[in-house]
Formats: structure tokens, sequence, C-alpha cells
């Protein structure tokens, strides 16, 4: 199966927890982290789990932030049903789940995220910069509102679909010339705090906006699917230009 885990930030149902072990078990996904969850009664969860649900729901990681469940991931694929203005590059689940096989045949080390927000708002603007990517699952216009585990069901159905057809082996070297892994994207935050850093000490980024200026830098990097060497190659370069810039 694709090294995929399923994140829930914020749920506020134990029911839908419950779900969504269930749809995670359907699809062969056994990694459930659930992010500052609003309630997390386990008894109200393990009706609606059922069968290899309760494995997963037994074994389900609570974090504190986003951040820390996605420290380790490679991919991290955000869901939102807002699909205005800079989210104009949102694709669909089943462009997502091509995207998650091939990422995952190229990389030995590759783990990959599906991130969910609350039933009631979903993830919030901070929340879905720290994704590289955006997922809307397209629905009739007068009825856009899915269940969460429902979204989450659909989602992982596509993964699991384009699964069968391009198999993937976690032992098998990359294609081509072996190279450095894949960062994760603690990793790259780190790339983008200090290349923040030194783009405002050289004077590059505006003080009062730096974030905004930097989201199609963050772009860029992501598309590219960063290695660890070229991460070190670029955080040299970067110690070197604030070396400079405090003589």
């Amino acid at each position: 199966m694709l090294p995929l885990s399923v994140v829930l930030v914020r749920p506020r149902f134990p029911e839908n927890i419950g779900m969504t072990a269930r749809a995670c078990a359907n699809m062969g996904v056994t990694n459930l982290t659930l992010v500052n969850p609003e309630r997390w009664e386990y008894a109200k969860a393990v009706p609606l789990a059922t069968g290899k649900g309760l494995d997963i729901l037994n074994a389900v990681h609570v974090v504190n932030s986003l951040t820390d469940a996605l420290k380790h991931c490679t991919l991290a694929f955000g869901t939102t049903a807002r699909t205005g203005g800079w989210r104009a590059s949102i694709i669909t689940p089943r462009k997502a789940a091509a995207m998650i096989t091939e990422h995952c045949g190229t990389n030995e080390r590759a783990s990959v995220a599906l991130v969910f927000g609350p039933e009631d708002r979903g993830l919030e603007n901070a929340e879905t910069t720290l994704c590289t990517n955006l997922v809307t699952i397209p629905t009739a216009p007068d009825a856009s509102s899915l269940n969460l585990a429902q979204a989450v069901l659909l989602l992982l159905n596509e993964c699991f679909t384009a699964s069968l057809e391009h198999i993937w082996h976690p032992d098998r070297t990359p294609k081509g010339k072996k190279t450095s892994r894949t960062t994760t994207l603690e990793e790259q935050e780190l790339l983008f705090r200090t290349l923040e850093e030194t783009l405002r000490r050289i004077d590059y980024l505006p003080a009062d906006n730096a974030g905004w200026f930097m989201q199609p830098l963050k772009h860029f990097f992501r598309r590219a699917t960063l290695r660890r060497h070229e991460f070190d190659l670029l955080m040299g370069v970067c110690r070197q230009v604030l070396r400079i810039a405090a003589k």
C-alpha cells in the first residue's frame, strides 16, 4: 500500500473519528493522526470503527499542532471547499492520487499526509500554507457539504484505485541514478524560514509583509521536489549571505 497518513485537524465529533478509522481500514491505511480534537471520546468512536478500524482507532496519534503532524512527511495534501482567490491551483482527488503514486514510485522514503479540517469550517489559511497541495472534492453546486468521513473515504479510494495500477514497493530503489532522499516538510519549513530571514537582511523582502511575498517561492520549491543535498546547498548559501550581511 501507499505510505499514506490521514490527519484530522480539530475534529469535533468522536463519531466521525470512528467512521474515519473504518474508512482508513477499508482502503488499507493504518496511520490516523488527530490534531487538537475538540472532543476525543473513545467510547463514542468505537461503535462506528468496527473490525480493523478498531486497530487503527487504538493506535491513533494525538498531537498539538499540524506542524507536529506533518514534520516527517514529504508531501501533504490539504482539503478545502473554498476555491476562489489564491487557491486557483487546487486539484481534484484523482489528480492528487496520480501525483501521490508518482511521488511514491520515485522516492524511497516517501510519506504522504491527507489533511482534513474541522467539520464546521475546514482548514484555516495558515494551515493550508503548511500543505504542499490543496484538493477539493467536486460536488453538485447546491450540495457541496460532505461528512468528514465521507470526504476521507472518497480521497482514499482514489489513492487506492491509483495504487492498484501503479504498485508501490517501499524497498525499491528510485528509477535512474540513486540520489539523496526527498526533504521532509519540517526541513522545507526550516529552509523557508532561513530564506525569508536572508532576504529580509539584504532588503529584498518588505519587512511588513514578507510572508505574502514568500508564497511564490514556497510554491516554486515545492514543485521542484527538493532533495536533501539540495536543501544542504541552499541552507549553506543562506548562511554565507547572512554572515556577509552581518559584517
